[in-house]
């Protein structure tokens, strides 16, 4: 018997070029965890910029990691007492369909912003505007529901902010989508907000469920007033639109082992010869167990390949011209459904017949199948003829596939 083994790469990426729109790259990685075998997810690889990049102890006390997208709001008038800035981010769940590059399969993907953030600048200090001298008072006083840090109902506090005189950065979770209202408390000449940050949240296929392959799709989102990413009114982008690139990298395992000496099978009968030599009594099986150990995180296929004419028998013969038949009965380990949703999936293999697709439910590493091979008994009585001896010999090849 042959034993192939097979290493799958998945990647999944979201692709969107435009000369007009602001665009960023963000990458997830699924690979099977042994030490975890039921995590069947990905798990984010997109390096933190912006506000975590600064915060990091911050952003992993509440989970969350941010995004920096080099977009400018500018505002298009002086603020008056009691104008509003109205930060809203897409927090509802968008969906969008990827294709694997290679096989043309699709999936969907679903996203959604959690978080909205950046960093503004005033056009003059905050204790000027408001007539004090110390500048986080002046931050305070400046708005009517104090400083940036705290946010407006209904987004949330998230973790500290960052001031200089004329400068204030913030970052609030967004479990809606709907403005976040901070009104001016005095008028504000000018002000500009010098990034987009924000953080998002997936829902992905069960990539045990997926062929290998580079899956990309694209996903934009309006900026601006009545758009997607909105700071309300009076506040305009420098860019209408930003697109997100998703790489999802999936890195699949399919692979068989056998134990040292297990590509060489030798038939004998159920308890050995000696009971036919001490007894008398002729065999009525002959049989090998032989297990093997697989580890698989994605679907695949299975067949034979041997000297046969068609069916499920191959043939073993000796050079005096004597032949038999064998089958050769494929049982997968636990956690593996096969055909008909059988978990731990058992049955004989026909020549070159692909069975499956045979399905992990989880990582499955290096667990115990078996392959019985046996020759039917109706060739039994002609293998045992009295006064013949003779060795018979054959090759049978098993092949695990993923492109199923």
């Amino acid at each position: 018997m042959k034993r192939s083994t097979w290493w799958l790469g998945l990647s999944m990426s979201l692709g969107v070029s435009s000369a007009q729109a602001a665009s960023q790259e963000i990458r997830a990685l699924f690979q099977p965890d042994p030490a975890h075998p039921n995590k069947n997810e990905f798990v984010n690889q997109t390096p933190d910029s912006g506000y975590c990049a600064t915060y990091p102890d911050q952003c992993a006390d509440h989970k969350m990691f941010s995004i920096q997208i080099p977009v400018r709001f500018n505002s298009n008038r002086a603020l008056r007492a009691g104008d509003a800035i109205a930060p809203k981010a897409p927090s509802n769940w968008r969906r969008l369909t990827v294709t694997n590059r290679d096989t043309q399969e699709t999936e969907t993907v679903e996203v959604r912003i959690i978080g909205i953030g950046s960093d503004f600048t005033l056009s003059d200090t905050a204790a000027n505007l408001v007539g004090v001298t110390d500048t986080l008072e002046g931050h305070q006083k400046l708005w009517t529901t104090s400083s940036w840090v705290y946010a407006p109902s209904p987004c949330q506090y998230s973790g500290v902010g960052a001031y200089t005189p004329r400068t204030y950065r913030f970052f609030w979770k967004t479990p809606v989508e709907a403005p976040c209202a901070k009104n001016a408390a005095y008028a504000i000449p000018a002000i500009t907000f010098n990034t987009l940050d924000f953080t998002y949240e997936l829902r992905t296929p069960n990539p045990l469920g997926m062929s290998s392959g580079l899956y990309t799709g694209s996903l934009a989102y309006s900026l601006g007033s009545g758009g997607d990413f909105d700071l309300g009114p009076l506040m305009s982008p420098d860019d209408g639109s930003v697109s997100l690139d998703f790489v999802l990298d999936v890195q699949h395992t399919l692979k068989v082992d056998l134990p040292p000496g297990g590509n060489k099978v030798t038939l004998e009968p159920a308890g050995g010869w000696q009971n036919w030599l001490d007894n008398g009594r002729k065999p009525t099986r002959f049989y090998r167990d032989q297990p093997y150990y697989l580890s698989a995180s994605s679907r695949f296929k299975v067949t034979m390949q041997c000297d046969s004419l068609g069916g499920s028998e191959c043939r073993m013969g000796s050079p005096t011209g004597r032949s038999t038949r064998v089958e050769t009965r494929l049982t997968v380990p636990p956690g593996i459904v096969g055909p008909g949703g059988v978990d731990g999936w058992s049955g004989t293999l026909g020549t070159n017949l692909w069975i499956g697709p045979f399905q992990p439910t989880h990582y499955v590493d290096r667990k115990p199948g078996n392959l019985r091979f046996e020759i039917p008994r109706m060739y039994i009585d002609d293998l045992l003829k009295p006064g013949v001896n003779d060795t018979l010999t054959g090759h049978i090849t098993i092949i695990w596939d993923s492109e199923v």
